[in-house]
């Protein structure tokens, strides 16, 4: 018993001085659980992955779900002082700012050596402080004694090798190797002279702006004269390549074209970020080619290290996003539209309308259309025929309905229009147009005639919007039944 009672302490006393070694180590540590991603691991071999680096390089994605499996368990005194954090939730709740895109191949590359069996993985890769400083790191990890099988106990020292890389790079520059690198980049790589911007920009502190936005809205065209302040020393070949320029002459002379209008508001808020002290900077801007083809790029800015006091060497990297940037357009534009027709579908309608019943103008005008043998023509044609129908139906709505108004297919044969500012008059005229149109559409196409049973009605002062619609659903029915009415006297009349 006596024994027992004498190893308790022992341990106690072992154990407290491990957390502090720890706590006080002069290296960045680490204890993270990876047991999630082993997990993660297991299943994809499971599936039938076998070389990992091709199947996450196939879709970035899954280089994500790697890292969201991995745990902080707990960090040391130097690693919150490394990254400018207050404590570990600080710290976890900002990993994103310290953990950045340009560490993504170094990433994948201690996946893969954990993935290949071994239990230490190294890299030397890049961070970031939670103010934006960039760190240049050397990374050793090591599943630790007893957790093997689980990989729930990782332990990960960081040192910081940020002044030595700072120095390799600095000599890199002034070699060919180092020209060679930027040459021949797969992203299009800028090294511009901000100097001047930075003395305009002191010059307005030593006047005593304070608030710089607001400087700026006053002064737009303090904005115009940093822009042309830019000085272009560089520019790589997969620039020329990405703004269809012939040579780097051709493209320097002509940079008015590449940065236009759209360009202005963006590195306005670049010069309020520089103003602020961020001299790292990513943003998604808008340039063209020299062709005048729209280019959406993510640019990230950065003073390079040794030339912060004076901005006068600067690195801009773009990365062209136009691809994902009309993918995103089209996603947007299948929310709101009708695939068939291409009008709006019932729930633009209804957001415009909610929108018009807030903030008008008046008057307000609503039409609301049925298409005419629609069902017939589903019936006896097939529905190929009667998407046909429809999709005639839209050629018409789109080419005589112009902003602020609008057409929208609200169901299967219905479509509705909304006519803000326009009046009575102004509907009875639409009305007659898309009947003129649709006469002259007819021409085009043989067999299946189109044409609308339509209804219109104008808001009244303190009328709710639903309530006009509803009037111009009951003058639309009316027309309806006439037509039907005509349409069985006919048959009659060909049947006698």
């Amino acid at each position: 018993m006596r024994q027992s009672d004498d190893i308790q302490p022992a341990l106690s006393h072992q154990h407290d001085t491990h957390v502090e070694m720890f706590d006080l180590a002069p290296v960045s540590l680490w204890l993270e659980d990876y047991s999630g991603l082993k997990q993660l691991f297991d299943t994809w071999r499971g599936s039938g992955v076998t070389d990992l680096r091709e199947y996450l390089q196939a879709n970035v994605a899954r280089v994500q779900a790697c890292s969201d499996r991995i745990q902080v368990v707990k960090v040391n005194r130097k690693t919150l002082n490394l990254f400018e954090a207050d404590d570990l939730a600080h710290l976890v709740a900002n990993l994103g700012q310290i953990f950045r895109n340009d560490m993504l191949d170094t990433h994948i590359g201690e996946l893969v050596q954990l993935w290949d069996g071994k239990r230490e993985f190294s890299s030397d890769t890049v961070n970031y402080t939670l103010s934006g400083q960039r760190l240049d790191i050397q990374l050793r990890g090591r599943i630790l004694p007893g957790s093997e099988d689980t990989w729930d106990r990782v332990l990960v020292a960081i040192e910081n090798v940020t002044e030595r890389e700072t120095a390799r790079r600095k000599l890199a520059l002034s070699e060919e190797y180092a020209q060679g690198l930027f040459e021949h980049s797969p992203i299009s790589l800028w090294v511009e002279d901000f100097s001047t911007i930075k003395k305009l920009l002191d010059e307005v502190r030593r006047q005593g702006i304070r608030d710089f936005r607001v400087f700026t809205d006053v002064h737009p065209e303090f904005v115009e004269r940093c822009m042309s302040e830019i000085r272009v020393i560089d520019v790589n070949q997969h620039t020329l390549d990405l703004f269809h320029a012939l040579d780097k002459p051709t493209l320097l002379r002509r940079l008015r074209e590449v940065f236009r209008d759209d360009m202005r508001p963006h590195f306005r808020e670049q010069l309020i970020d520089l103003w602020d002290g961020k001299i790292f900077q990513q943003r998604e801007v808008l340039n063209y080619s020299l062709d005048g083809e729209e280019v959406y790029v993510q640019l990230q800015f950065s003073v390079l290290p040794g030339h912060e006091q004076d901005w006068s060497l600067v690195q801009v990297a773009l990365t062209d996003i136009t691809a994902r940037k009309k993918a995103e357009a089209y996603l947007e534009y299948l929310g709101k539209h009708d695939v068939l027709t291409k009008l709006y579908n019932r729930s633009y309608y209804v957001d415009e309308l909610n929108r018009l019943e807030r903030k008008g103008p008046a008057p307000i005008t609503v039409i609301v259309a049925d298409m005419n043998g629609l069902k017939a023509a589903n019936d006896q044609l097939g529905h190929a025929a009667g998407d046909d129908l429809l999709r005639r139906a839209g050629e018409v709505l789109t080419k005589i309905i112009e902003r602020p108004a609008c057409a929208a297919r609200i169901g299967g044969d219905e479509f509705a229009i909304l006519l803000p500012g326009m009046d009575e008059r102004d509907g009875i005229a639409m009305m007659e147009n898309i009947e003129k149109l649709s006469e002259l559409n007819n021409q085009f196409y043989s067999g299946l005639i189109l044409s609308f049973a339509m209804g219109a009605a104008t808001r009244e002062p303190g009328e709710r919007l639903e309530d006009v619609v509803k009037r111009a659903d009951l003058k639309m029915y009316e027309e309806k039944r006439a037509y039907h009415a005509m349409a069985a006297q006919r048959a009659s009349l060909f049947a006698g």
